[in-house]
């Protein structure tokens, strides 16, 4: 499968929205929670869901191995699994695992993270575009046992030219977080047409109501943007966090 084919059955996928998970910082939500959450944004029309992966604490593949099976035909992606949680072939056997089992429903973003992270399994950070580059080089590397011949889309977290030109070159598209819509026109004119452009912006009452959040997807979208995360601080407590996202939901109809 050719990327431009991955890149777009990846946006008939994914839909024009999608939902960052909540990331709460005291402890991990119960995994019937988890479940109940995917499965309520499910029926109130968000077709793809996103989650974090620090170094330690959770495995973000494993988890959505277990939300995978809790719904029907959700979207999830990773935003971003950490390249230093897992080395870069079991990364790419794990993730062609899931798009095996579970196709046309997976995502995988990875992100350089940062030294600390890297410090933390006695790695040196080093170069971030020269390390991520070596990441998806080593990839495909030759293992014992080969991974499944099944393609998904890959995206890196990206919020600087140089790492948005890497994702350009290599990869299938980027994901810049927290960024205005003037950058998604700038992340758009890098990238170029044929890759995915996934942006994370936060959705709450500062943003204002359902319209005002709206209203920004919308220009994001105008911008260039294939897919827009609607995501809480992090801290946000889950429950209270997908309650909000939830309540956001029937504002969707709003978008083209």
């Amino acid at each position: 499968m050719t990327s431009s084919t991955v890149v777009r059955e990846a946006r008939r996928a994914l839909g024009l929205v999608g939902v960052f998970l909540p990331v709460p910082t005291t402890s991990a939500p119960p995994v019937d929670l988890q479940r109940d959450a995917v499965r309520r944004l499910e029926r109130a029309g968000y077709r793809a869901a996103w989650t974090n992966e620090t170094v330690g604490g959770k495995d973000a593949l494993v988890q959505l191995a277990v939300l995978m099976a809790a719904t029907e035909r959700m979207v999830f992606g990773t935003g971003i699994a950490n390249i230093w949680a897992r080395s870069p072939q079991t990364a790419h056997g794990a993730s062609a695992l899931l798009a095996q089992a579970y196709p046309g429903r997976f995502v995988l973003g990875l992100g350089v993270g940062y030294p600390q992270q890297a410090a933390s399994v006695g790695r040196e950070f080093g170069s971030p575009v020269a390390t991520m580059r070596d990441y998806l080089d080593r990839m495909g590397a030759p293992t014992q046992l080969p991974a499944p011949d099944v393609a998904y889309p890959r995206i890196i977290g990206a919020n600087g030219p140089k790492m948005l030109a890497l994702a350009g070159e290599i990869t299938d598209g980027a994901l810049p977080a927290m960024q205005p819509p003037d950058f998604t026109a700038q992340a758009r004119q890098v990238l170029g047409p044929d890759k995915l452009l996934v942006v994370f912006m936060h959705a709450t009452t500062e943003q204002g109501g359902a319209s005002a959040i709206m209203a920004t997807v919308r220009e994001h979208l105008a911008a260039g943007a294939d897919h827009v995360l609607l995501g809480q601080p992090i801290g946000t407590d889950f429950a209270v966090g997908v309650d909000h996202l939830e309540q956001l939901a029937p504002a969707l109809a709003e978008l083209p």
